[in-house]
């Protein structure tokens, strides 16, 4: 990550040579139904994106049903199963599957297999990678997002969605 020496995050540069962003590398975090991985902020690539690992245990589920107003995701399989449901439709995807899920759209997300799930989930344009960062450290809670970060969520659908498809949703550590 690029930081000035106030500790701000800022825009990446070539100049700075090249960036890798190993296996192992980013700040890690515990969202509950999934862990959190920061790999891009929004403002290293200028505010166009952000990019998080979810690793996701077995028959977990990562949120209630919620909507993002101001942002589309992009979520990537690269190991085990993902379900989703995306409005009325519940989809599944495998390795190398990529899952739209845009602004507005009520949506969901869980392993749907009985190993470990990780997807790769850019988010776009960036900004919302703060929600998860300020839920892992305890700076806010999951009422406070709508205003904030132009989401809201369903608690409700958590009981149907775990009923639903074999899940649980254990609440961050």
């Amino acid at each position: 990550m690029s930081e000035s020496e106030s500790g701000r995050r800022q825009r990446f540069e070539a100049s700075q040579g090249p960036r890798i962003v190993g296996p192992r590398d980013g700040k890690t975090g515990d969202l509950g139904g999934c862990g959190v991985r920061f790999m891009v902020w929004g403002e290293e690539s200028g505010g166009g994106f952000s990019l998080v690992e979810h690793p996701i245990p077995p028959r977990h589920l990562c949120a209630p049903l919620h909507r993002h107003v101001r942002e589309d995701e992009y979520s990537y399989v690269i190991e085990g199963r993902l379900g989703a449901q995306l409005g009325d439709d519940v989809v599944y995807a495998d390795v190398g599957d990529l899952v739209f899920k845009p602004r507005d759209q009520w949506h969901s997300f869980w392993n749907a297999g009985d190993t470990t799930c990780r997807i790769l989930e850019i988010i776009s344009p960036a900004g919302f990678e703060h929600f998860f960062d300020e839920l892992v450290s305890g700076r806010i809670s999951p009422d406070e997002q709508q205003a904030r970060y132009g989401s809201e969520a369903d608690p409700d659908s958590v009981q149907r969605l775990c009923r639903q498809h074999g899940l649980v949703f254990p609440l961050p550590a």
